[in-house]
């Protein structure tokens, strides 16, 4: 019964549907490591200079993943249990605080339901093996940093080394490739960006992208090997020119406005994690 429970096979929708409750509730804390750790970011970036500088800390209260409790930004009315429950509390409340009524961003259900709905896919897809499991590990790493990276531009070390590392102890058994492409992956990965970026700087004077992409590149090559990083980076070029050049003829965005890199990045990575040798196999066979 043990084993039945921890090693279904790929397509059993009740697995799937576990995975997916189980990927709201997370999709709750995600919204928590997004609007947080940026945050905590600047804090210690404020205390450092001040310390450097011989004056009182700005920041001497607890601030963390876990405190304090969430809270209104408005009227700071502390969010109860029952106002947690993801996506169902924010349908009852009608999106807005109960203390102030005032309205709550409607990315919050969304991420739990993209965290749910994509936790659910991978073990759908992989069966809840160590490939299933792990793979929606992944997943959640790559929710929070494109949401992280869409509203800051950062890809915080926080997230991407310990997405990196988790790719090569994964690898070590060879669940997506070897271990040893895994490791040229995430050399190759980071060196790939960080070549375009000095070509770039060189020759324009400008900064095209930041060392967080880098090492999210590295973190993906590390979980799929080098023979994916073609298919990854075509795929998030792609999507990234697709969106850029829609939002300047939709939204009249400035061709000038950096526009976050890791989004696509991260939506091209869990594309190439799941049907990524496909994707090469028919490339190869049409340049063939």
């Amino acid at each position: 019964m043990f084993d039945l429970l921890l090693f279904a096979a790929p397509g059993s929708w009740v697995h799937a549907s576990l995975a997916g409750i189980i990927g709201l509730l997370i999709g709750s804390f995600l919204n928590v490591v997004i609007y947080r750790i940026p945050k905590m970011m600047q804090r210690e970036s404020d205390n450092y200079v001040a310390s450097e500088s011989g004056i009182d800390l700005p920041h001497t209260d607890q601030f963390n993943l876990m405190l304090p409790r969430s809270a209104c930004p408005n009227c700071h009315h502390q969010i109860t249990a029952l106002e947690n429950i993801p996506v169902v509390s924010y349908l009852f409340i009608g999106g807005k605080c109960t203390g102030c009524k005032a309205s709550i961003s409607v990315r919050y259900p969304i991420v739990e339901l993209l965290t749910g709905v994509l936790s659910g896919f991978m073990i759908w897809h992989f069966g809840t093996g160590l490939a299933g499991l792990s793979s929606v590990l992944f997943v959640w790493f790559l929710v929070a940093m494109s949401f992280i990276d869409a509203d800051t531009q950062l890809l915080p070390d926080d997230l991407t080394y310990p997405l990196l590392w988790c790719g090569l102890l994964v690898n070590m058994n060879g669940t997506f490739t070897s271990l040893s492409n895994a490791v040229i992956g995430a050399a190759a990965g980071y060196l790939s960006l960080w070549s375009i970026y000095w070509i770039f700087k060189l020759a324009t004077g400008k900064e095209g992208m930041g060392y967080g992409d880098f090492k999210l590149l590295a973190a993906l090559g590390a979980w799929m090997g080098w023979a994916m990083l073609p298919v990854i980076v075509l795929l998030s070029s792609l999507v990234g020119a697709l969106v850029g050049i829609s939002m300047m003829i939709f939204a009249n965005m400035s061709k000038n406005k950096p526009i976050p890199f890791g989004p696509y990045l991260a939506a091209a990575g869990l594309i190439a994690l799941l049907w990524g040798k496909q994707l090469s196999q028919q490339y190869l066979g049409l340049l063939g």
